[in-house]
């Protein structure tokens, strides 16, 4: 099992724990604007080290906003999985002609 898959079973675990004790559990309780707004944080806390951060912050924060975003996932229903079944459908596809296509 790879660190993701861990990762995403982690939460899922952790999602109905005592949110006093868990962050996971606290993003949970207090819904989905929060978990949104953590991961847009995250987004901006990474693309701001992208420009002027050193690579263990921009590492730092990759970690982040992959851990916010499994957290929100988590709290559609979305399982990872089909992130991944998204980008294999995208595979060897131009980014120019898969954004054409969502368009269409």
């Amino acid at each position: 099992m790879d660190t993701l898959s861990r990762l995403e079973q982690t939460i899922a675990q952790r999602r109905a724990a005592d949110p006093a004790e868990s962050y996971v559990a606290s993003l949970h309780a207090k819904g989905l604007p929060q978990i949104a707004r953590k991961l847009g944080e995250e987004g901006v806390e990474a693309a701001v080290a992208v420009l002027s951060g050193s690579a263990e912050e921009l590492t730092g924060e990759a970690a982040d906003i992959l851990f916010h975003l499994l957290v929100a996932l988590d709290a559609r229903g979305i399982g990872f999985d089909r992130v991944l079944e998204e980008l294999d459908r995208r595979d060897g596809i131009s980014g120019i002609a898969e954004k054409a296509s969502r368009s269409a």
